[in-house]
This record gives structure tokens, C-alpha cells and sequence, in this order.
């Protein structure tokens, strides 16, 4: 269970965590600006009040560096701001029976494995930046909401709610999802962590920016269901229906993969259609690889 003092390295590997410095999460809030950009917050940033300097770190925007500074240090300061509004961002994770599917190469890591670490990562860029976060697990019993809030404390409830977290049943009915719509506000940044089967969780996203909330969505999928390695007979087994396939392999292996092919290019079809900004991460890459496509400044193959 995470106690008091716990830290998000229970959930981020090392390595991502160290890459974590890079990304800032940005919200289109900002006036002028198109597709994802800088929110206004009252943490230190790039906004319009000047606040003090900080040391140049990779991924920070050349437009901020001071080069009058820069002429007489001969080293590269930043200049911070104070920015005028917080920024709250909800967490959303699909916790249903279909979120427990991990792949035979690396046991124990599940598609609810990668959904935590996600949340994890988002959450740290939020406590950073002085922004608020907040979780909602969906699951066949409804929704569990941690509300939005700020600092360690928000931190330590957010890591026990997803220790809690287990995958089980069915995309909740439509009237469980009221608080979703009671809680999330104008101006919210929204992310779901998914792996964006269920029609319901699509619904719920698309409702979402309909209401002029700023969504971003992450599909989450095996790379077993991108590569179909199988070989000879198997059963394949719909953890949420119960409904069960045998078949060879090799012989399904075409019509699969393309068939999930024309799944993947519909659902991108329909998230751009309603204005959400959306990445696709497999089990086998590196976790902080979706956040880079939609909040880095860097080239995310670089860590494909």
C-alpha cells in the first residue's frame, strides 16, 4: 500500500522517470495557440509575469532563454513566470476485466500495469508544475473519484487509490458515470488511459469534448495483439463476454492483423473527428513514449 512519503518510482521506471523532465502538460487554454499548448497556472512557467530565472534544461523553448544573461554568465538561464490559473487534470482509467491481458514476454505487466504507470507519470507532471490531478477508475461497479488537488498530500491519496485499483467487469452503465459529468469542469484537462474496446469508454470521451473539455486519450494494447506471434491451436478467450475462439495460429494470423488494423485506423478516425489528441502505446515500449507524442518537444521515435 503507499503510505505517507510514498513517491511515484513505485510506479515509473527509473529511467522514464528521469525523462519525465523533458515534458511539460500544456492544455489549449492558452489564446492563439492551436492543438496543445501552454495553460495558464499560477506555478512557475512560461506565462506573462515575470517570477525568476532557472538553469536552461533540454526540452525548455529557446524563446525563453535570456541571451542578455546568457552574454555576461557565458551559462543558459530560462525566465519563469507566474501563470494565472491552475490547471486540474483528471486521470481517467478503464479498470475493466479486459485491462488485466499481459503478454507472454514480460509476465506481470498488464495493460492495468501500464494505465497505473501512465497515470503515475501524468500525475508527476502535474505536482511539478504546480497543477492539480485527480483520478477516476471505471470499472463494472461505477466510478471511484479522487478528486483534483495539489501537493504531497494529493500525491500519497492518489498513489493508494491506485494500489487499490484491480481489473474486473464490464464498462459501467451509463447512469454510474454521473459523477464524471458532475465533477469534470470547464477548462479540465481530461486523459484516458484505456484500451479503447469498450463503446462506452469512446462515448465517454467524445461527451467529454463535446463539452468543450480538453481530452487527450492513450490506447493501451499488447504487443502480442500488434505482432499475433501464435502458433498452432489456441484459445483465445473474451475476458469481459466469456466468448471463446479456437483456432491455428498461423492460419488466423492474416485476417486478424488486418482486421485490427482497420479497428486502430477507425478509432483514430473518430477521436480526430472530435477533436482529441490521441496516442497508442503497446506493452513492449517505453512508457513515457505516449506522453512524448502528445505533450513532448522532442522526437518521441527516439524512444520507440
Amino acid at each position: 500500500m503507499a503510505s505517507p512519503g510514498s513517491s511515484f518510482v513505485d510506479f515509473i521506471p527509473p529511467q522514464v522517470r528521469a525523462r519525465l523532465k523533458d515534458l511539460r502538460l500544456t492544455s489549449r487554454r492558452a489564446v492563439g495557440l492551436q492543438g496543445i499548448g501552454l495553460h495558464h497556472s499560477r506555478s512557475r512557467g512560461a506565462g506573462l509575469e515575470f517570477a525568476q530565472y532557472r538553469a536552461y534544461e533540454p526540452g525548455d523553448e529557446l524563446r525563453q532563454v535570456d541571451w542578455k544573461l546568457y552574454a555576461r554568465s557565458d551559462r543558459f538561464f530560462v525566465r519563469e513566470a507566474e501563470r494565472e490559473s491552475p490547471l486540474a487534470v483528471w486521470l481517467l482509467v478503464d479498470a475493466t476485466a479486459s485491462m488485466a491481458q499481459e503478454d507472454a514476454a514480460r509476465p506481470g505487466w498488464s495493460r492495468l500495469s501500464a494505465a497505473k504507470g501512465l497515470a503515475a507519470c501524468v500525475a508527476e507532471l502535474a505536482l511539478r508544475q504546480g497543477d492539480r490531478f485527480g483520478l477516476a477508475v471505471l470499472h463494472g461497479d461505477g466510478v471511484r473519484v479522487l478528486a483534483p488537488g495539489g501537493g504531497l498530500r494529493q500525491r500519497d491519496r492518489f498513489l493508494l487509490e491506485l494500489q487499490r485499483v484491480q481489473a474486473g467487469g464490464s464498462w459501467p452503465s451509463p447512469e454510474r458515470l454521473r459523477p464524471l459529468w458532475e465533477r469534470i469542469g470547464a477548462g479540465d484537462l481530461v486523459v484516458l488511459l484505456s484500451d479503447a474496446f469498450d463503446e462506452g469508454a469512446l462515448e465517454v470521451v467524445t461527451r467529454l469534448a463535446a463539452a468543450r473539455r480538453e481530452v487527450a486519450a492513450i490506447q493501451i494494447l499488447t504487443a502480442e495483439e500488434r505482432d499475433f506471434p501464435f502458433r498452432g491451436g489456441h484459445l483465445f478467450r473474451d475476458p469481459e463476454t466469456g466468448e471463446e475462439l479456437r483456432g491455428d495460429g498461423v492460419a488466423m494470423r492474416e485476417e486478424f492483423l488486418r482486421r485490427f488494423e482497420v479497428a486502430r485506423r477507425e478509432l483514430d478516425a473518430r477521436l480526430d473527428a472530435s477533436g482529441i489528441r490521441h496516442a497508442r502505446y503497446f506493452l513492449d515500449q517505453a512508457l513515457d513514449l505516449p506522453l512524448r507524442r502528445l505533450f513532448g518537444s522532442r522526437d518521441a521515435a527516439e524512444y520507440a
